[in-house]
């Protein structure tokens, strides 16, 4: 009985490590590519491990401006990621909470707006914010990611919100909190893990678009991450080793903000399991 119980648990652990590696080793690919010279790019022979191994593309990558579509990125991104999630806080509260005229459609409005593909939105977007003189800021990139997000978050939040007891509200009240307390103070820590969800969803998307960031940013000097990767595939030939340096440094800040905030979401699971 022993034996056939550790035999399923070995074909268990071997099943998910296979399948572990199956989603490790392109990301593996990518870095062992990035630091092999360029005449070991393409062999007759496969070689996973490099026999020379060089930096000379990540020297390079830090000498030129795409350290800037870098830094582009994290500003438009976190920015991007407060305002919505405040936003989507206090939408999300107010939807779960409060009874007001047109709420059922506008909630429907909210999931009809995620029915059709954005890039319709482009050209009109585009000629409405070069009327605003918004083409070519961080800011009009930032209100474009929020309202392509925001409606989003406003029904992940809003299962969240529903799910904590609205006696909560009423002793907090009692007690007497005001409503902004009452969010900042009870409701918020009880939903931590639905806000920390949120927001690694709106920073992801934001690190990672490319059509808003393409149309609406045409200085060089005030492009993102997706934008410049996109700049190192020519007509007719590729550095595929640049490729592979700047796919690694681009996605250098996404591992670190998705390893802190998985801490958080962490904590915030057992906080909330605890008050509930």
């Amino acid at each position: 009985m022993k034996l056939g119980r550790t035999l399923a648990d070995a074909s268990v652990a071997v099943v998910i490590l296979i399948i572990l590696l199956g989603f490790i080793f392109p990301f593996v690919w990518v870095v062992l590519t990035s630091i092999r010279p360029d005449a070991d790019l393409f062999t007759d022979t496969l070689r996973i491990i490099p026999q020379h191994v060089t930096f000379a593309k990540y020297q390079s990558l830090f000498g030129s401006e795409f350290l800037t579509y870098i830094l582009n990125s994290i500003l438009v991104a976190t920015t991007s990621t407060i305002v919505t999630v405040v936003v989507a806080i206090f939408a999300a509260y107010s939807f779960s909470r409060f009874r007001f005229r047109g709420k059922g459609p506008l909630l429907g409005l909210f999931a009809f707006s995620q029915l059709f593909p954005f890039v319709v939105l482009l050209t009109p977007l585009f000629i409405f914010f070069f009327k605003l003189h918004l083409v070519n800021t961080y800011l009009g990139l930032i209100i474009a990611y929020t309202a392509i997000s925001l409606p989003f978050c406003v029904y992940m939040l809003l299962g969240y919100f529903q799910s904590v007891p609205v006696s909560l509200d009423e002793a907090a009240v009692i007690d007497g909190c005001s409503t902004w307390r009452v969010v900042l103070r009870v409701v918020l820590p009880v939903a931590w893990p639905g806000i920390v969800a949120t927001a690694v969803y709106v920073f992801i998307q934001s690190w990672n678009e490319y059509l808003f960031a393409l149309t609406l940013m045409t200085d060089d000097s005030k492009k993102t991450v997706p934008v410049g990767l996109a700049n190192f595939f020519g007509q007719y030939t590729t550095d595929w080793g640049s490729v592979m340096s700047a796919s690694v440094i681009a996605t250098v800040p996404t591992l670190i903000f998705f390893l802190f905030m998985q801490r958080q979401l962490v904590a915030g699971l057992a906080a909330g399991a605890v008050k509930q």
